[in-house]
């Protein structure tokens, strides 16, 4: 039986174990078109405190999505959560829960998104180990005012986070 989710996952995508303990993470079955819709997340909405109350393992399956409201998958394993983090990534945010393909995105390269693009709060800062050759070396909240990602994701930031760069 198919585990309930209420994402939505490009049937062009597919989650796969990474080797080690490096967990899981979502991978191009097909060739797929610039701008075209990768995923939706789904979930309940909660408040920085309501967040604060999660597990970690929980808290690390959320996106932000407006100035003070976070995104909290509410089954495990959600196909969309396993959408990992790069610091040249190949996906995008559309409005505040979509994700696009930057660009054409080749069967078999793994889908990324920063998430520079999503988090102005420090509830998933970490040390990067994303082994890009431009890695930031640290994910923190406060990578969204950089100049040098703003220009770069220009049009693949959360709505809220777009409302600040450009006012």
């Amino acid at each position: 039986m198919t585990p309930q989710t209420y994402g939505f996952l490009s049937p062009k995508i597919e989650i796969r174990s990474l080797s080690g303990a490096r967990g899981q993470a979502a991978f191009a079955l097909e060739a797929i078109a610039r701008d075209e819709l990768l995923a939706v997340w789904a979930g309940r909405v909660l408040d920085f405190p309501g967040l604060q109350a999660l597990s970690p393992a929980e808290r690390s399956h959320t996106i932000q999505i407006e100035d003070g409201l976070f995104l909290v998958s509410v089954v495990p394993d959600e196909p969309s959560d396993f959408i990992n983090h790069s610091c040249t990534p190949n996906a995008g945010i559309r409005g505040q829960v979509a994700l696009v393909a930057m660009r054409q995105i080749l069967a078999g390269e793994e889908i990324t998104f920063d998430y520079a693009m999503a988090d102005s709060t420090p509830y998933d800062e970490f040390d990067c180990a994303c082994g890009a050759p431009a890695c930031r070396g640290r994910v923190s909240a406060e990578d969204w005012r950089r100049p040098a990602l703003q220009e770069r994701y220009r049009g693949y930031f959360s709505a809220y986070l777009a409302r600040r760069i450009t006012p």
